[in-house]
Protein backbone atom coordinates (compact mmCIF):
# COMPACT_ATOMS: atom_id res chain seq x y z
CA UNK A 1 0.00 0.00 0.00
CA UNK A 2 1.46 2.93 -0.81
CA UNK A 3 1.86 6.21 1.67
CA UNK A 4 0.81 9.86 -0.07
CA UNK A 5 3.07 12.44 0.43
CA UNK A 6 2.34 14.85 3.25
CA UNK A 7 -0.50 17.29 2.90
CA UNK A 8 -1.82 14.97 -0.10
CA UNK A 9 -4.54 13.09 0.67
CA UNK A 10 -4.55 9.32 -0.41
CA UNK A 11 -6.08 7.84 -3.56
CA UNK A 12 -10.01 6.62 -2.84
CA UNK A 13 -10.00 3.03 -1.82
CA UNK A 14 -12.38 1.09 -3.88
CA UNK A 15 -13.70 -2.14 -2.11
CA UNK A 16 -15.13 -4.40 -4.20
CA UNK A 17 -16.36 -8.47 -2.54
CA UNK A 18 -19.65 -10.17 -2.41
CA UNK A 19 -21.54 -9.87 0.16
CA UNK A 20 -23.89 -12.46 1.59
CA UNK A 21 -24.42 -13.86 -2.15
CA UNK A 22 -24.22 -10.28 -3.76
CA UNK A 23 -21.59 -8.04 -5.44
CA UNK A 24 -21.00 -5.31 -3.17
CA UNK A 25 -18.74 -2.34 -3.80
CA UNK A 26 -18.27 0.88 -1.48
CA UNK A 27 -15.56 3.86 -0.93
CA UNK A 28 -13.83 3.65 2.37
CA UNK A 29 -10.34 3.84 3.93
CA UNK A 30 -8.54 0.57 3.54
CA UNK A 31 -8.10 0.43 7.44
CA UNK A 32 -11.61 0.50 7.89
CA UNK A 33 -12.79 -2.69 9.43
CA UNK A 34 -15.28 -5.04 8.61
CA UNK A 35 -17.38 -4.95 11.52
CA UNK A 36 -17.68 -1.37 10.99
CA UNK A 37 -18.89 -1.71 7.30
CA UNK A 38 -21.25 -4.61 8.05
CA UNK A 39 -22.95 -2.08 10.70
CA UNK A 40 -22.90 1.59 10.02
CA UNK A 41 -23.33 1.10 5.89
CA UNK A 42 -24.40 -2.40 4.98
CA UNK A 43 -27.18 -1.82 8.40
CA UNK A 44 -26.31 -5.67 8.86
CA UNK A 45 -26.38 -5.95 12.43
CA UNK A 46 -26.08 -9.28 13.52
CA UNK A 47 -22.19 -9.43 14.24
CA UNK A 48 -21.83 -7.69 17.88
CA UNK A 49 -19.20 -5.39 18.43
CA UNK A 50 -17.92 -7.01 21.76
CA UNK A 51 -13.60 -7.45 22.70
CA UNK A 52 -13.07 -5.71 19.56
CA UNK A 53 -9.62 -7.69 19.57
CA UNK A 54 -11.03 -10.99 18.02
CA UNK A 55 -11.38 -13.45 21.60
CA UNK A 56 -15.27 -12.96 22.03
CA UNK A 57 -16.29 -14.66 18.90
CA UNK A 58 -19.63 -12.01 18.59
CA UNK A 59 -18.44 -10.59 15.55
CA UNK A 60 -17.89 -13.70 13.63
CA UNK A 61 -18.86 -13.89 9.80
CA UNK A 62 -17.36 -16.31 6.90
CA UNK A 63 -14.92 -15.21 4.70
CA UNK A 64 -14.64 -17.17 1.98
CA UNK A 65 -16.63 -20.04 4.11
CA UNK A 66 -14.45 -20.08 7.13
CA UNK A 67 -15.11 -18.52 10.35
CA UNK A 68 -13.35 -15.15 10.71
CA UNK A 69 -13.60 -12.38 13.00
CA UNK A 70 -14.68 -9.25 11.58
CA UNK A 71 -13.60 -6.97 14.12
CA UNK A 72 -9.80 -8.26 12.76
CA UNK A 73 -10.54 -7.80 9.14
CA UNK A 74 -9.52 -4.27 7.41
CA UNK A 75 -10.96 -3.67 3.90
CA UNK A 76 -7.89 -3.75 1.66
CA UNK A 77 -7.63 -7.47 3.79
CA UNK A 78 -10.92 -8.78 2.17
CA UNK A 79 -11.10 -6.99 -1.46
CA UNK A 80 -12.32 -9.80 -3.86
CA UNK A 81 -13.56 -12.00 -1.67
CA UNK A 82 -16.93 -13.70 -0.09
CA UNK A 83 -18.54 -12.46 3.39
CA UNK A 84 -21.54 -14.51 4.63
CA UNK A 85 -23.11 -12.74 7.68
CA UNK A 86 -25.72 -14.45 10.45
CA UNK A 87 -28.20 -12.35 8.28
CA UNK A 88 -27.55 -15.07 5.19
CA UNK A 89 -26.81 -18.42 7.17
CA UNK A 90 -29.84 -17.77 9.73
CA UNK A 91 -31.96 -17.80 6.72
CA UNK A 92 -30.23 -20.98 5.65
CA UNK A 93 -31.33 -24.59 5.99
CA UNK A 94 -28.27 -25.69 7.00
CA UNK A 95 -28.59 -23.35 10.06
CA UNK A 96 -31.81 -24.60 11.09
CA UNK A 97 -30.34 -28.21 13.46
CA UNK A 98 -28.10 -25.53 15.29
CA UNK A 99 -30.53 -23.06 15.74
CA UNK A 100 -33.02 -25.59 17.43
CA UNK A 101 -30.54 -26.98 19.57
CA UNK A 102 -29.09 -23.72 21.38
CA UNK A 103 -33.24 -23.03 21.40
CA UNK A 104 -34.15 -26.12 22.90
CA UNK A 105 -31.06 -27.09 25.44
CA UNK A 106 -31.51 -23.68 27.36
CA UNK A 107 -28.49 -22.37 25.12
CA UNK A 108 -29.50 -18.79 24.70
CA UNK A 109 -30.74 -15.82 26.57
CA UNK A 110 -29.36 -12.16 26.12
CA UNK A 111 -28.81 -13.26 22.46
CA UNK A 112 -25.54 -10.72 22.10
CA UNK A 113 -23.05 -14.09 21.46
CA UNK A 114 -25.73 -16.00 19.87
CA UNK A 115 -24.99 -14.87 16.29
CA UNK A 116 -21.23 -15.93 16.56
CA UNK A 117 -21.95 -19.04 18.29
CA UNK A 118 -24.35 -20.01 15.39
CA UNK A 119 -21.80 -18.95 12.45
CA UNK A 120 -19.13 -21.38 14.61
CA UNK A 121 -21.77 -24.23 14.95
CA UNK A 122 -23.20 -23.85 11.31
CA UNK A 123 -19.50 -23.96 10.23
CA UNK A 124 -18.87 -27.17 12.35
CA UNK A 125 -22.29 -29.00 11.40
CA UNK A 126 -21.22 -28.62 7.66
CA UNK A 127 -18.09 -30.12 7.69
CA UNK A 128 -17.79 -34.05 6.81
CA UNK A 129 -17.14 -35.86 9.11
CA UNK A 130 -18.68 -33.70 11.68
CA UNK A 131 -15.91 -33.19 14.84
CA UNK A 132 -16.92 -35.31 17.76
CA UNK A 133 -18.51 -33.38 20.82
CA UNK A 134 -14.99 -33.04 22.61
CA UNK A 135 -13.68 -31.31 19.39
CA UNK A 136 -16.23 -29.66 18.75
CA UNK A 137 -16.26 -27.88 22.64
CA UNK A 138 -12.56 -27.09 21.79
CA UNK A 139 -13.21 -25.09 18.32
CA UNK A 140 -15.78 -23.35 19.86
CA UNK A 141 -13.26 -21.57 22.36
CA UNK A 142 -12.93 -18.78 20.30
CA UNK A 143 -17.13 -17.84 21.39
CA UNK A 144 -17.71 -16.52 25.20
CA UNK A 145 -21.37 -16.06 26.64
CA UNK A 146 -21.55 -14.15 29.52
CA UNK A 147 -25.26 -14.90 30.23
CA UNK A 148 -25.58 -18.82 30.13
CA UNK A 149 -23.02 -20.24 32.07
CA UNK A 150 -22.40 -22.68 28.87
CA UNK A 151 -24.68 -25.69 30.87
CA UNK A 152 -27.22 -25.03 27.45
CA UNK A 153 -24.45 -23.97 24.64
CA UNK A 154 -22.32 -27.76 25.91
CA UNK A 155 -26.00 -29.30 25.65
CA UNK A 156 -26.21 -27.79 22.04
CA UNK A 157 -22.76 -29.09 21.03
CA UNK A 158 -23.27 -32.46 22.26
CA UNK A 159 -27.02 -33.12 20.71
CA UNK A 160 -24.90 -31.84 17.51
CA UNK A 161 -21.60 -33.51 17.40
CA UNK A 162 -21.71 -36.77 19.35
CA UNK A 163 -19.20 -38.56 20.69
CA UNK A 164 -18.37 -41.62 18.08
Amino acid sequence: MNVPAPGTRPAPFILELRLNGQPVRVQCSPDTRLLTLLREHWHLTGAKPGCEVGRCGACMVWLDDAPANACLLMAYQIQGQAVRTIESVAADTASEPVRAALAECGGVQCGYCTAGMVMTMTYLHRQQPRPAAGEAKALMCGNICRCTGYGGIRRAVERLFPEV
